[in-house]
């Protein structure tokens, strides 16, 4: 499975490619499932640009993608865009539109509080769990952990360099925690290298604005799209069955 991750915490200042309309992230999810990509994580945005859980605006974005699209559509639960714990579970009740799926940062207060909100109103959670984070200790003994849709395994280490030892440590971290199956990615300089890994380890990946603006060379991606059409070609290139 390729998610494609759409537009994350980036603003206008990252370029007029980052979708911030929930129409202009609908056509770029259009554009990059006709790509390959198979589910969606997207952050809703408030009328300044601002990632926000609001009732709105979350309804406003996934009816717009799900016009789009079938595959499943995912949204973030980050403490950033909600910094309250209470504030923050209080959004998921408020949701009139819900999503497939939220990803909760279990290194965050109150990601177990929000992970039972989403789970209680029937929305898979991912589990995210990031390198240089108490959260996969965190996860390890959660009640939830067995009921999580998935673990995202977050490397936030943008080293090229060292990016895929992070990875490595991250996945023997998170070990066989619940079960559950693991969705690998990294972000900026890290997000290829470990997108390869995530292809030679056979496991779920993702790619998209929100990681990296660029392609594996160096160059600027163009869109969603075309980072999708980049890391497809990248997991055929490990070889029959490596793809997740």
């Amino acid at each position: 499975m390729v998610q494609v991750c759409v537009n994350g915490g980036r603003g206008s200042g990252d370029g007029a490619l980052v979708p911030m309309s929930p129409k202009a992230m609908a056509g770029s999810v259009a554009e990059a499932v006709a790509a390959g990509a198979s589910d969606v994580h997207v952050h809703p945005k408030s009328p300044c640009g601002e990632d926000t859980l609001s009732a709105k605006a979350v309804a406003a974005t996934l009816d717009e993608i799900r016009t789009r699209v079938t595959v499943p559509v995912g949204v973030t639960t980050g403490a950033w865009a909600e910094p309250d714990p209470v504030t923050r579970v209080a959004r998921v009740h408020a949701w009139s539109v819900l999503p497939d799926h939220a990803s909760v940062n279990w290194h965050e207060p109150g990601a177990e509080e929000v992970a039972a909100a989403l789970l209680a109103r029937g929305v898979g959670v991912e589990a995210g769990i990031w390198s240089g984070t108490d959260g996969a200790a965190r996860f390890a003994v959660s009640p939830l952990g067995p009921r999580v849709l998935r673990v995202l395994a977050e490397v936030t280490d943008p080293d090229p360099a060292s990016a895929e030892d992070t990875a490595r440590r991250l996945l023997t971290a998170i070990g066989a925690a619940h079960g559950r199956p693991v969705l690998l990615h990294g972000e900026e300089g890290g997000a290829w290298p470990v997108l390869g890994l995530a292809a030679r380890l056979g496991l779920a990946t993702r790619i998209g604005l929100e990681d990296t603006l660029l392609l594996p060379d160096g160059r600027r991606a163009a869109s969603n799209a075309h980072l999708v059409t980049e890391a497809l070609a990248l997991l055929d290139s490990a070889g029959p069955g490596r793809r997740p």
